[in-house]
């Protein structure tokens, strides 16, 4: 199952005076933070990297040990599911306090969400923003015909390499020509669309594979052949 601290903070980033504030305290080249839930049953030790990657750990107060049921999948009684909720809540108190949100989970897709933004004057909206699977799916349209000429999702790495990887990482899907399509297809990081045509339009990962110039580019492409 997704971590539970990755759906929490995909979509945000860490503010380090908030945290010191909040309590966090450094601790060789991150910062760490302890508090009591559930009356002090458990305890949460929130781990976080300079790079502002997060780890958790839920440890039950009774025996010291971590309390390894929190992330068992096919654990689902109701005490269980009382820690997870209560876990659940702790990390969104603590993500309102320390962090700001962002659109997107990566850098890239953020960075390419302003350019659009300075480029074409567009923001994207989320259709689907109150499904918890496709809320980050993040729609670009043309303001004069609302025809869609980017679309930023988060996905499994699995739907595109095919070989199981659970990862999540977030695409861009972008209209070509379709004599385009086959040399496109061998760059790093570019497929045939997620979702779309795949004679059309291609799925680029934005995890800095392909340059922000190089899917810049790529965009405006998109932009007009749906205009």
């Amino acid at each position: 199952m997704e971590a539970i601290e990755e759906h929490v903070f995909e979509r945000k980033r860490w503010v380090l005076e908030k945290m010191l504030a909040f309590g966090f305290r450094q601790a060789g080249d991150g910062y760490v933070l302890e508090r009591s839930f559930l009356d002090g049953d458990f305890k949460a030790v929130l781990s976080v990297t300079e790079k502002g990657k997060v780890a958790g750990r839920v440890i039950d107060t009774t025996t010291q040990d971590d309390y390894y049921q929190l992330r068992q999948k096919n654990a689902t009684g109701a005490y269980v599911n009382t820690v997870r909720a209560a876990y659940d809540r702790l990390l969104e108190e603590i993500a309102a306090a320390c962090c700001q949100e962002v659109l997107f989970a990566s850098d890239q897709a953020n960075r390419l969400t302003r350019y659009i933004l300075e480029r074409f004057q567009v923001e994207p909206d989320f259709p689907w923003e109150k499904e918890a699977r496709y809320q980050a799916y993040g729609v670009f349209r043309h303001a004069s015909n609302r025809k869609w000429f980017a679309l930023i999702m988060r996905v499994k790495r699995a739907v595109l390499d095919k070989d199981g990887n659970p990862a999540l990482v977030d695409v861009i899907n972008l209209k070509i020509q379709p004599e385009h399509g086959d040399a496109l297809h061998q760059l790093p990081g570019v497929y045939p669309a997620y979702h779309m045509n795949h004679k059309t339009w291609i799925s680029v990962v934005l995890d800095d594979t392909q340059t922000d110039e190089a899917i810049m580019q790529w965009i405006k492409d998109s932009y007009r052949l749906t205009k």
